[in-house]
């Protein structure tokens, strides 16, 4: 019985030291200032981070999923979601008109030279990841599946130390 705490203590060390942190990269806004992601990740509050683009229908269904609930979790976990464009220079600007037309709330951002998603090594989009209160990715997801937000939610939830509505 001992052993078994002492490696379950182990263990979790292991996970706590392990655990992966948003690597300190620069961004646009989508009126070409300067930010760093790193702001967004110290915020004190769970973070939700999107990696998008405007020729990615999958990205726009989950972006669009997660707008219908987004104003109840900014109200029931104090949530902030980022989302980021992958659009390179040329197709960054069918992305303004695009965030009006589809009245995302969020904060968008664009990674046009793709120097954060190598920094996450990451290839495939819509590419997710929730950070809690620290600025740790205590999860992510890769594609979109109907349904995937309300797994998103229930991680939110357990982030923000409640239980998902």
């Amino acid at each position: 019985m001992k052993i078994l705490k002492l490696l379950t203590f182990f263990l979790a060390l292991a996970l706590i030291g392990n655990a992966q942190s948003v690597p300190d990269v620069t961004v646009k806004t989508l009126n070409g200032e300067s930010v760093r992601v790193l702001d967004f990740a110290e915020n004190g509050k769970p973070t939700v981070i999107s990696f998008w683009a405007t020729w990615c229908t999958p990205c726009k269904k989950e972006l669009d999923a997660i707008a219908d609930l987004y104003p109840d979790w900014v109200e029931e976990y104090d949530v902030e979601m980022v989302a980021i464009t992958i659009d390179d220079a040329r197709q960054l600007a069918k992305v303004k008109p695009m965030v009006a037309t589809k009245g995302w709330e969020y904060i968008v951002l664009s990674d046009a030279n793709k120097e954060m998603m190598r920094s996450l090594n990451f290839q495939t989009i819509p590419q997710t990841y929730l950070l809690d209160k620290q600025g740790n990715i205590v999860y992510t997801h890769s594609g979109y599946a109907p349904g995937d937000e309300y797994e998103l939610e229930e991680h939110i939830a357990e982030v923000a130390g409640q239980e998902a509505t």
